[in-house]
This record gives C-alpha cells, sequence and structure tokens, in this order.
C-alpha cells in the first residue's frame, strides 16, 4: 500500500511516499549491504511499500490494510484508496497495490518479529522485525530507493493524481 503525504505545495518537490525497509533483507545479505554502505548506496533499491501475500478468497485491499497494521504498527489510513493495478515482482509474484493519502509518524514504527536461522547453517534461530525502519521520501528519491519491481507503482499514483486533478 502506497500512502501518500501532501505538504504546502501542490508540486512533486512537496509531495512524499512512504516507503519500509525490510530487516530480513539486510539479515540475509548483510556482507552485500555492508559493501555497499562504504559506497554510499546501502538502502538504494532496498525499500518497499508494505505488502502481504493473500488467499484468492480473500479482499485485496482489506489485506493491504492488515499488513500495513502488522508491518507498521499503525492503523492505515481512513479515506478512500485507489487500486493502482497489479505489477509482476522479479520473484515472479503478482502485488496489487492501493494508495491513500494519509500520515505516519516513522518513529512510532512498531513491527511484526519474524524467526530467521542466523548466521545462516548455525541451527539457532533469531527474531528479527518483519520492518527496520519506515522514512517518507520526495517522489523522484523515492523511485531510486525502492526496489525495482515496485518503482513503476509511483508511476501509476502520479497518474491517478493528475487524472484526478483533471491536467
Amino acid at each position: 500500500m502506497l500512502v501518500l503525504r501532501l505538504g504546502s505545495a501542490n508540486d512533486e518537490t512537496q509531495r512524499r511516499h512512504l516507503a519500509v525497509s525490510r530487516a530480513r533483507g539486510y539479515a540475509r545479505s548483510s556482507a552485500r549491504a555492508s559493501r555497499r554502505s562504504v559506497l554510499g548506496e546501502q538502502d538504494k533499491g532496498a525499500w518497499s511499500i508494505p505488502k502481504g501475500e493473500y488467499a484468492a478468497d480473500e479482499d485485496p485491499l482489506a489485506v493491504a490494510k492488515r499488513e500495513f497494521g502488522e508491518e507498521l504498527g499503525s492503523q492505515p489510513p481512513e479515506g478512500s484508496y485507489v487500486e493502482l493495478g497489479e505489477l509482476k515482482q522479479p520473484s515472479r509474484k503478482l502485488i496489487t497495490i492501493f494508495a491513500a493519502k494519509g500520515d505516519f509518524d516513522p518513529a512510532t514504527l512498531r513491527s511484526n518479529p519474524f524467526e530467521l536461522e542466523w548466521p545462516r547453517g548455525s541451527g539457532r534461530m533469531r527474531s528479527f522485525p518483519e520492518v527496520d525502519r519506515a522514512q517518507w521520501f520526495a517522489l523522484t528519491e523515492a523511485r531510486e530507493k525502492i526496489q525495482a519491481g515496485q518503482a513503476p507503482s509511483i508511476d501509476r499514483l502520479l497518474a491517478q493524481m493528475n487524472k484526478l486533478k483533471g491536467t
């Protein structure tokens, strides 16, 4: 689910896109993350929208709202939602994306934990938060930060906003 926070102006520099950084991505590739941090690109392409799997008989919007709550520890925005369609991810998973106008304070992030064998092959299970950070980005910066398979969602969001404005 994309959440859009509008600033005082309607230009793109004032629009903000909420993205989350997935802890499991860092845990599974810590060596690569360390190398990338030296290069100053640690989080390029590492951010994601809150998302989760759903069964064929489940309502995708209801699941998106539930996942928002589980991953961020906050209620999803109230009001109307716009479906931005489906995107096929590099993993071949198909995600359905919704957008809503809202706000979220990243300092209030309280994510659900997940268990992972760490270090791999050690037999020890460790608990990690599903999401380790949430942050607002200007849309142009969000295109660089978000995972490549989700980047088209930002353009779809802008197209919907322009359609609603009548431009």
